[in-house]
């Protein structure tokens, strides 16, 4: 397949997370062309982006040659399925987290990009977080020492069950599945695979039909980690809390990024990114504490690789064996808890 300098974008669904990161991150890079989007509301979409072609049926998509790159932001069920058709069809394919509903769906996809040679990512967005930069930035310093326990937590209160397919007793649900390839993935750039999960899931909201809260333990030779989400959380005051040898690095917050894409700030504007709330890095010999502010947040550095990488100028930013890695742990998760027991890795 033969890609343009400035390839072509086709954007698979328009609920959320299509509206809310795709379509503008996409729009916003200078080296893609955010081309069509397949919704079933034409008009929402032409309202926004005027510059796309609406497109009510993803077959359209997949016969169109103009199209280079597929970008699926639809419920994780339809993630494997449309992937796949996607590849068959000669496409490069974006996909938002989870990369499929199981490890399984997830390696047959892989493996079938690399079979035609085709570009396959998976949108894990939060690697480009300010807190989380931030954090990588302090871990290889080696201003914390080796870190004994790390903590990464997305807490919410969001008390009323909404009806969505998320919150819905169906594949794909649940915050584990929503928010675990989160943490996960920022765990594994970290530290890479654990030898084992440990994990708990629940649904505790009156009414609740899908998993709201989430705990495990990723069990390293040297070291724990904690990954919890919940919607239960009155509050959410902690987002990190890691503690190494030498000094611990504490954060609260949610990287702003979301919040600025919800607003309609455009992606780069002054403040993009900025995260106000600076992280607290405590000295274990004195007890000092120092405050440091993170790097901004770049949600935007993302596509920017896909381009580069489409092009020939760059490396794929979430290739799909890290993508698979990230899997292996949520379904070990998934395990863990069925069997009340540890899934070794």
């Amino acid at each position: 397949m033969t890609i343009r300098p400035r390839p072509n974008v086709a954007l698979v669904g328009f609920g959320y997370a299509g509206r809310t990161f795709h379509a503008p991150l996409i729009a916003a890079c200078a080296d893609l062309r955010l081309h069509s989007i397949v919704t079933g509301k034409p008009e929402e979409a032409r309202a926004l982006w005027p510059e796309a072609r609406p497109v009510a049926d993803f077959d359209a998509v997949l016969a169109d040659p103009e199209i280079d790159l597929v970008v699926l932001a639809t419920p994780n069920d339809l993630h494997a399925p449309q992937a796949r058709a996607a590849l068959e069809a000669g496409k490069a394919v974006v996909i938002d987290k989870p990369f499929a509903l199981s490890l399984g769906e997830a390696r047959d996809v892989a493996d079938l990009a690399h079979q035609r040679g085709l570009f396959l990512s998976v949108f894990h967005n939060r690697r480009r977080d300010a807190d989380f930069l931030g954090l990588q930035s302090q871990i290889a310093s080696g201003a914390l020492g080796d870190i004994r326990t790390f903590e990464s937590r997305f807490d919410r209160y969001r008390p009323e069950v909404r009806d969505r397919w998320r919150e819905r007793d169906g594949p794909g649900g649940g915050i584990w599945n929503d928010l675990g390839p989160h943490l996960i993935d920022q765990a594994l750039v970290l530290f890479g695979m654990p030898l084992g999960v440990g994990c708990e899931l629940a649904v505790l909201r009156d009414g609740g039909q899908a998993v709201d809260w989430a705990h495990a333990v990723l069990r390293y030779a040297d070291k724990r980690v904690i990954l919890h989400a919940d919607m239960t959380t009155p509050a959410p005051d902690v987002r990190f809390a890691v503690h190494g040898a030498k000094a611990s690095w504490l954060k609260g917050g949610l990287d702003v990024q979301e919040d600025q894409l919800k607003a309609g700030m455009a992606v780069g504007a002054p403040g993009w990114g900025v995260d106000p709330r600076p992280a607290v890095l405590v000295d274990g010999a004195t007890g000092a504490r120092l405050e440091l502010a993170c790097p901004p947040g770049a949600y935007e550095g993302y596509y920017a690789a896909v381009a580069a990488a489409l092009t020939g100028r760059g490396e794929n930013p979430v290739p799909p064996e890290h993508a698979l890695a990230v899997m292996a742990v949520l379904e070990a998760g998934i395990e863990s808890d069925r069997r009340r027991a540890e899934v070794r890795l």
